[in-house]
């Protein structure tokens, strides 16, 4: 996990134990903000395991052309790559929900 992934996931987290307080708009707005970093990291993690996908799929079919020649090591780090983006994402998407919820509950209140 990056540092700026590490960030992003501190400031929904205290975003969602804080009180709003006097300065609700305020408040609001960080939220707000937070949740469009937070839905543009999603964004990119989706962009990369397109990439790696299709780079799989290059891996793969060269398998067919010679096995001998198999790129087994690049294939391995591709799908670890691969793995590690759909935890992320998954994550990610789940704790975005929590956040979302909250403002959709700010607002309404």
């Amino acid at each position: 996990m990056t540092q700026e992934i590490s960030t992003l996931y501190e400031d929904i987290h205290a975003l969602l134990q804080e009180a709003p307080g006097a300065e609700q708009g305020a408040f609001l707005a960080r939220l707000e903000h937070t949740l469009t970093d937070g839905y543009a990291r999603a964004l990119a993690l989706e962009a990369e395991r397109v990439r790696l996908e299709k780079r799989m799929g290059e891996l793969t079919d060269g398998l067919r052309d010679d096995p001998a020649d198999a790129p087994t090591d690049e294939l391995a780090t591709v799908a670890r790559r691969l793995s590690d983006a759909d935890t992320e994402l998954t994550s990610l998407r789940g704790t975005l929900a929590r956040l979302h919820a909250r403002a959709r509950t700010i607002r309404a209140s």
